[in-house]
């Protein structure tokens, strides 16, 4: 439905009464406006005169769609707006109104033409439309070069050309100047009801309120307010006084729909206010940022370290075997001697489906000598699949085989350490003999470092000889192995092939003289203990980003504080409530953002400093988007309340904060 028909009054009042306090606040009522009854036509130039405390201020924020009356009816073109939700009457106030105040109400962080685009913002504008029109604005209104000063680098009559500037900046069809010349030189007053007076010449409605009576009759129609209630209309019983010209009327239908800015324009807008605002207030934000930057760093260092720590026990866990079980004799618990282990035991054991490789095992301490250096070394003897159980490779050489193993080839294969102390000058000792016991041994290969287990004799110290050849050549009078090492068909079958295992030895044996050593489930529960001690790292570094998250919360508080006013110019000019929300919500996210980023550089160069004093840390990409994304979420969860306290603020209210 288009604008209503050009006799009916643009603005009409009916028994406007507004009144404060009362109703359960614990403050007396006072009644400020008394049954009003105005209309104001299209085109019209009206001056509203009363002396302070007569209710003329109240009465503009209640024309301007800034509050709404206690009782009364307040028709818009024919429409009434108590029928108009939040955002509709955002939309009035952006599209039918221009704001003019006594104290300019310019925000102090934007330059001129900044100030001049927020309405084009929350209306929708292009970035660089409504740059243009700022600039034609302000260029219209003397101030061509004045376009970056901020309003602290103005006159107050060049700020009071920046707040009429603004009102145009979407049509201004009425403007709303409040005390325009109240905070102006006689001079500067003059010019700006010129500027008035040439608006209502080009068919803007300008509504003027002033307590001064000079400035009020300057006006084609002057209505005079005393006690909240109207004592004089000079336009009484006569015809409205308009101007020549008449702008076109709104579609009151398209408040219903109340558009506005895009979410992607008004996330735009709020980054830079947010980023700006940051530059100015450097230290404060330094310390807000520092919360969020020593949680997401702990959080990326922490759980690097104990990734770290997992990870070796993992390499250990590929060394010794992620599926590997100890079978030995021992006295059954019944007593008696204890059990013999016979190859034909072995076999059978080796036939379980559950089980890849049976590896018997003989070692002691024996003196091993090169030529004048002698050494008690720990010979293990064992077959040629002693590598591929413990993951373990060949360095230099190789290692022997089966068909050697068979034929008892006195071969020996040396630990890392071993080759160190026999041949410390021999980088390459192969084909050299050692004298195992009594017996000779050429040397074939050299395995590569490993170190040692937890609880473990130095596997780097040892010497490696075929299974058989050992038992005939070294430990004559062994009669079984030591141990049999046990590679199960995989980690998952650990458990299943240590219960089949026992289940056949019992069977063959008929009782329990043998012992099981379940070395992978030991490893795999070490694992999963590292694990867990990763992840409580990881949540203990995570309550730094709470505690930053509090100190945002309580920032962006400070800053809606701080920022009240702005808040209730911005409401003036046409934002609607989720359009500040959005507004302080980004803030309090690019906030966290920057934070997050810094954290993260910050934990990557820790990690790289202990990784050069060769502490195990392992940084991971998941862990460092992870800590970032939990600093945005920190933003978002810790900004909201600040950002709705924001949008809730009453537009009067807000204009008159500090």
């Amino acid at each position: 439905m288009r604008g209503a028909a050009p006799n009916v009054p643009l603005i009409a009042l009916r028994g406007i009464r507004k009144r404060y306090g009362g109703n359960g606040s614990g403050r007396p009522q006072v009644e400020v406006l008394r049954g009003l009854d105005l209309d104001i036509h299209q085109g019209e130039f009206v001056a509203v005169v009363g002396s302070s405390g007569s209710g003329k201020s109240t009465l503009m924020n209640l024309l301007g769609c800034l509050d709404r009356p206690s009782e009364g009816s307040y028709h818009f073109d024919g429409h009434d707006v108590a029928s108009l939700g939040a955002d509709e009457l955002a939309w009035l106030r952006r599209e039918a109104f221009g704001f003019v105040f006594q104290g300019y109400h310019l925000i102090a962080t934007e330059s001129a033409r900044e100030n001049v685009e927020v309405p084009a913002i929350y209306a929708g504008m292009p970035e660089h439309e409504r740059a243009q029109r700022a600039a034609a604005l302000l260029g219209r209104l003397g101030l061509p070069d004045k376009l970056e000063n901020r309003p602290n680098q103005l006159s107050g009559g060049q700020q009071q050309r920046v707040s009429i500037a603004r009102a145009l900046m979407n049509g201004g069809r009425i403007i709303l100047a409040d005390e325009p010349t109240g905070a102006l030189d006689s001079k500067s007053g003059a010019e700006v009801m010129a500027l008035l007076r040439e608006l209502a010449d080009a068919g803007h409605t300008v509504i003027v309120i002033t307590h001064d009576r000079e400035v009020a009759a300057q006006a084609r129609r002057v209505i005079e307010i005393r006690d909240g209630e109207i004592v004089g209309d000079s336009a009484q019983g006569t015809a409205p006084i308009l101007s020549g010209q008449t702008l076109p009327r709104l579609d009151m239908a398209e408040a219903a729909q109340a558009g506005g800015a895009s979410f992607a324009a008004d996330v735009r807008e709020a980054a830079r206010t947010a980023w700006r605002g940051m530059r100015l207030n450097r230290a404060r934000t330094g310390l807000t940022l520092l919360g969020i930057v020593i949680g997401v760093a702990s959080v990326i260092v922490m759980l690097a370290i104990g990734e770290g720590a997992r990870q070796r026990v993992v390499q250990q866990m590929g060394t010794m075997g992620t599926a590997i079980l100890y079978l030995g004799s021992r006295p059954p618990p019944t007593g008696g001697p204890a059990g013999m282990l016979t190859p034909e035991d072995l076999e059978a054991v080796a036939a379980l489906p559950e089980i890849r490789r049976v590896l018997p095992v003989i070692g002691d301490p024996i003196t091993v000598r090169y030529g004048s250096a002698d050494r008690q070394v720990y010979v293990f003897a064992a077959s040629e699949e002693m590598p591929l159980v413990h993951h373990w490779p060949v360095a230099l050489g190789r290692y022997y085989t089966d068909a050697e193993d068979h034929d008892l080839a006195p071969l020996v294969v040396l630990g890392h350490k071993a080759h160190r102390h026999f041949f410390p000058d021999t980088p390459n000792p192969l084909g050299k003999q050692l004298l195992i016991g009594h017996s000779p041994f050429e040397v074939i290969g050299v395995m590569a470092e490993r170190g040692a287990d937890s609880g473990a004799q130095d596997y780097d110290d040892m010497v490696f000889i075929p299974y058989r050849a050992g038992r005939a050549r070294v430990y004559q009078v062994q009669t079984q192995p030591d141990y049999v090492v046990v590679e199960a068909a995989s980690s998952a079958d650990v458990l299943p092939a240590e219960r089949a295992m026992k289940a056949l030895l019992l069977s063959r044996h008929g009782r329990e003289d043998f012992g099981i050593g379940n070395a992978g489930a030991r490893l795999q529960a070490e694992a999963a203990t590292r694990q867990s001690m990763t992840v409580m790292l990881g949540l203990i570094a995570a309550v730094s980003l709470v505690v930053g998250g509090i100190g945002v919360m309580n920032v962006m508080l400070m800053t809606v504080r701080e920022r009240t006013r702005e808040i209730g110019i911005r409401m003036a000019t046409g934002a609607r409530q989720r359009d500040i929300l959005r507004q302080f919500l980004t803030e309090a996210v690019l906030v966290t953002v920057t934070g997050g980023a810094v954290g993260v550089a910050l934990g990557v160069l820790i990690a790289a400093v202990l990784i050069a004093f060769t502490v195990p840390v392992v940084l991971s990409v998941t862990a460092m988007a992870g800590a970032f994304l939990c600093a945005v979420a920190t933003g978002l969860v810790f900004g909201y309340m600040p950002a709705k306290t924001a949008a809730r603020l009453d537009p009067v209210v807000a204009l008159a904060g500090e």
